[in-house]
Formats: structure tokens, C-alpha cells, sequence
């Protein structure tokens, strides 16, 4: 199992929300997060006063999947999420040991 941990633009979380569930998924779990890469920020002009926004807001995204999966899900949400643009976010992918669904007390890829 793996867990995939997506960054990404707010106004591109119902597109990513629709392509995973066209890929089966059946959870996920969304988180309203501030920060920046590369492009370190930006600077707004607001009545007149610049200023420098130095965070900025983003969307996590964090997807538990079986090992054949992840691939599938990695592409679904790079395809969704992406506008060519700077700050378009990562995708991380890390080992998921083991999983427990609580209701029931199933484990492994059953309680995903």
C-alpha cells in the first residue's frame, strides 16, 4: 500500500476530487495548507500599499491506495491538477505499512 500526498491549487480540488473517483477511489482526505516552492511567494498591491504574500493557500490531498494503484492515482491527479503554470504543486509518494479500518477491524488493502 502506499500513501500519496498531493499539494496542489485550491480551485483544482473538485477536478482532482472527479478524477479519482473515475479511478475507483473511494476516500480521500482534503486539508487547507499555506506555503511555497519555487516561486517564493507574491506581491500584491492592496489600496495603493504593496506587500508580499509569503504564503500562499493550497489544497492536501491524501489518497491511501493498493501498490497497483499508485500509479493510476499519481497520473489522475498530475493530469487534473495541472494549469502549465508556476505553484501548479508536488505529489509525494511514501510506503503505507499497514492500514485498519476501525468499524470493522479489517486490514491491509480490505480497510482502504
Amino acid at each position: 500500500m502506499n500513501l500519496v500526498v498531493a499539494i496542489i491549487k485550491p480551485f483544482k480540488l473538485d477536478e482532482v476530487r472527479e478524477a479519482l473517483t473515475g479511478l475507483g477511489i473511494e476516500g480521500l482526505t482534503v486539508t487547507e495548507v499555506k506555503g511555497f516552492g519555487r516561486q517564493k511567494g507574491k506581491t500584491e498591491i492592496y489600496r495603493g500599499a504593496e506587500y508580499t504574500v509569503e504564503f500562499l493557500p493550497k489544497i492536501k490531498i491524501e489518497v491511501a491506495v493498493a501498490k497497483d494503484m499508485t500509479d493510476k492515482v499519481v497520473e489522475g491527479i498530475r493530469d487534473a491538477a495541472n494549469t502549465d503554470q508556476i505553484g501548479d504543486g508536488k505529489i509525494f509518494v511514501l510506503d503505507l505499512g499497514q492500514a485498519v479500518r476501525i468499524r470493522t477491524g479489517e486490514s491491509g488493502t480490505e480497510a482502504l
